[in-house]
């Protein structure tokens, strides 16, 4: 799925990311609560890891609709350097993955969305990496952070195929297609509305 234009412009693709195969720590958040007293991944782990996340992502279409990127592109913006995914191995189970996202505000409306595609993702997806379970959570900084972790937390599998089931029983929080395809797009009816007043105004 292409980038798609964001509504507050922005400089040049150079200015605005690292690159993907980078790890620059002042350019993402500090581990937080959910992480805390777990193996903490940087440099190439972390790297590796970040990777698998954005083709997951593609495929899933877990894309940030205000900024109109793939979601594993929060970590590279230089404009938000505390927003973005940390990852960590589970102490006492290392094939479990921990991911915490925080996002670019406390109040941010898209973060239950973006977490639980998040977690669908790697757990529906999980013949392609090799954790045998992902445990996505939200940073304590946003505002509505307890409900939405507690909603995580009862989404948590016991295997796979539970989670595999929940994305097509519960109804796309990600947009996809038949055969693990990305939708054209996944962008909300308001930011639809917003692109079409913004083409109506250009013409």
């Amino acid at each position: 799925m292409p980038d798609i234009p964001s509504l507050f412009g922005g400089g040049s693709q150079a200015d605005r990311f690292d690159d993907i195969d980078q790890f620059v720590p002042e350019h993402l958040p500090d581990p937080d609560a959910f992480l805390d007293g777990h193996r903490v991944l940087d440099g190439d782990n972390h790297v590796a890891v970040h990777r698998v996340a954005r083709d997951l992502f593609e495929a899933r279409g877990v894309y940030d609709v205000t900024f109109g990127y793939n979601l594993a592109r929060l970590n590279l913006d230089r404009r938000h350097p505390d927003a973005g995914f940390r990852y960590a191995e589970d102490c006492d189970d290392p094939s479990v993955l921990l991911a915490e996202f925080t996002p670019t505000t406390p109040f941010c409306p898209q973060s239950k969305t973006l977490t639980v595609g998040a977690f669908r993702a790697w757990n529906g997806l999980a013949d392609r990496h090799d954790y045998d379970r992902v445990r996505v959570r939200v940073a304590p900084m946003h505002q509505q952070a307890d409900a939405i972790n507690a909603e995580l937390d009862a989404m948590d599998p016991d295997d796979v195929q539970a989670a595999d089931e929940s994305t097509r029983d519960d109804g796309p929080t990600t947009s996809e297609r038949d055969g693990d395809e990305p939708a054209a797009h996944s962008l909300s009816e308001e930011f639809e509305a917003a692109l079409n007043r913004l083409s109506g105004e250009k013409q």
